[in-house]
């Protein structure tokens, strides 16, 4: 199948601002599932509220786009009701760390055969740039208009911590290493954390006075340097891309399997 195949075209041009991240997001995302070669039937996405939720109403799989921060409740629900389906959860910093907090770390431990996708923009933008536990301290939103003074959570090391098997980050500058994580978690037996850094001009960027979106991509480009590499061992203040979990460990749906098994022939 051909990318657009996977595309509800009707619904587009998209709604995001120019510049923004989310769009290359989808765009690797899909190219990650044809090379994965899927059937677009055997996927599902659900989405919560926000800027990177309305990715579910663009792509043409089984998608549900249900309230804020829940999204990876419901994608456990089909899950445990579908094991066999592909599930996929597109969120931003509110779906993920905010409101959906608790649901994310309980995901990870259960590690529930799950993809998320966590769009870092440090910001809520489609309710008009307030900040968000990925903003960090020291920056401008309209709820705070005299800096931010609270620590931003760490994607990666929270993923880990709560027992993700497989996690990941990448930058929307780096679309074709995005793609190579992508079809990695989706691939990979287990729940799966994929951060992408993703700018937003119109908020973030404005604000803080990052630039335009071409600048705040170059400085993706500049700021970040692979796990492993010399530029990130002669800097360490470098953002860190690449894989850092891969792990193997039972999975929650096929450990589900064995309890009914057992209860049934008790």
């Amino acid at each position: 199948m051909a990318v657009t195949d996977y595309l509800r075209e009707r619904f587009f041009p998209h709604m995001w601002c120019p510049g923004c991240g989310h769009g290359t997001v989808l765009n690797s995302l899909l190219r990650a599932i044809e090379e994965l070669g899927l059937n677009k039937n055997d996927i599902v996405m659900t989405s919560g509220i926000g800027c990177s939720a309305r990715i579910s109403g663009y792509v043409d799989f089984h998608s549900l786009h249900t309230i804020h921060g829940r999204a990876l409740t419901f994608a456990t629900g089909v899950k445990l009701a579908r094991p066999h389906l592909k599930l996929l959860v597109p969120m931003g910093d509110g779906d993920a760390l905010a409101i959906g907090g608790n649901h994310f770390i309980h995901a990870a431990r259960r590690n529930i055969d799950i993809t998320a996708i966590i769009m870092n923009n440090r910001i809520y933008g489609m309710t008009g740039g307030q900040f968000s536990p990925l903003s960090g301290p020291g920056k401008k939103a309209t709820t705070a208009p005299y800096l931010t003074i609270d620590s931003e959570f760490d994607i990666v090391k929270l993923a880990e911590a709560a027992g993700a098997t497989f996690v990941a980050r990448s930058t929307t500058y780096h679309a074709k290493e995005c793609i190579d994580f992508l079809k990695k978690a989706i691939d990979h037996k287990g729940f799966s954390v994929v951060e992408i850094l993703s700018q937003c001009p119109t908020h973030y960027g404005r604000k803080n006075k990052e630039g335009d979106a071409p600048q705040m991509m170059e400085s993706y480009k500049n700021n970040t340097a692979k796990i492993g590499s010399k530029a990130l061992a002669e800097n360490p203040s470098l953002i860190a891309r690449g894989i850092f979990v891969d792990v193997e460990r039972p999975e929650y749906c096929q450990e589900y399997d064995k309890i009914i098994e057992r209860a049934m022939k008790g």
